[in-house]
């Protein structure tokens, strides 16, 4: 009987705590963690990769299952899967962020949908930026290097007794207002140039008063506006790609 309960013992800790964080992970992750994705898939994945990579780790000792150490090992596997995929999840609401500042200043921020993939209601700039950026993410290989760091977390962070380290979610935090600066630098050339342009129907309005601001107004802002996102095309895509790399150095820096 007590052979038996080792195994047991043995078996939770080598296998179910990988899983543990893999499914996380999967849960919060971009692109696999979107609705899209149905929940017997991201298990289905999480199960795969956890089949994959609990061989190659280091054999865990026995721990008690229903020990208090085993419940806080359990919450430790689930805070790192979702800090890893809401790390990356914040790189792709930046272009969210990013089409919500222009939309507004376009006059678009009234045009919204509900976006599929999270179940929200943003502006068709956001989704077309979201959009986009997944495509993008796809076309980088960026879903494997994602797999890939979820891996290599496992040698820094292993599946061993109870810890807590406060620089994680620290460097977390800090990464939060790195990206929201991002968004800022991005979106900023666009709202200063629909901000001037307002500010030159001001003036108009203030010289002819009898003009109706209004009616010509927002045709001119939309247009203005759609211009400048053709122009900013080529930017935004390589603003995203550099984004991504610094986000998974960063990434593989803190769990790495």
């Amino acid at each position: 009987m007590n052979l038996l309960a080792d195994e047991i013992f043995i078996w939770v800790s080598q296998w179910m705590l990988p899983f543990i964080r893999v499914g996380s992970f999967m849960m919060m992750a971009p692109v696999f963690g979107s609705d899209f994705v149905p929940i017997r898939v991201r298990l289905i994945l999480a199960l795969a990769i956890s089949l994959f990579v609990a061989p190659l780790l280091p054999p865990a000792p026995p721990m008690d299952a229903l020990s208090a150490s085993m419940i806080v090992i359990v919450l430790q596997q689930v805070l790192i899967g979702i800090l890893m995929g809401f790390f990356l999840q914040m790189v792709f609401q930046v272009f969210v962020l990013l089409g919500q500042m222009i939309a507004m200043q376009m006059g678009l921020g009234f045009a919204s949908m509900m976006d599929p993939a999270n179940g929200v209601n943003v502006p068709i700039l956001s989704t077309f930026y979201l959009m986009f950026v997944t495509l993008l993410f796809l076309t980088l290989d960026g879903h494997l290097i994602m797999i890939d760091v979820l891996v290599q977390s496992f040698t820094r962070y292993p599946v061993s007794d109870p810890w807590f380290d406060g620089s994680l979610i620290l460097e977390v935090i800090s990464t939060m207002s790195w990206l929201f600066a991002s968004a800022m630098g991005m979106a900023l050339p666009a709202v200063t140039a629909l901000l001037m342009s307002n500010l030159a129907f001001g003036i108009m309005t203030r010289a002819a008063p009898q003009m109706n601001v209004f009616a010509l107004g927002f045709p001119v802002a939309l247009m203005f506006g759609l211009f400048l996102i053709w122009l900013m095309f080529t930017l935004t895509a390589e603003f995203a790609e550099g984004l991504f790399l610094e986000a998974f150095m960063r990434m593989r820096s803190v769990f790495n």
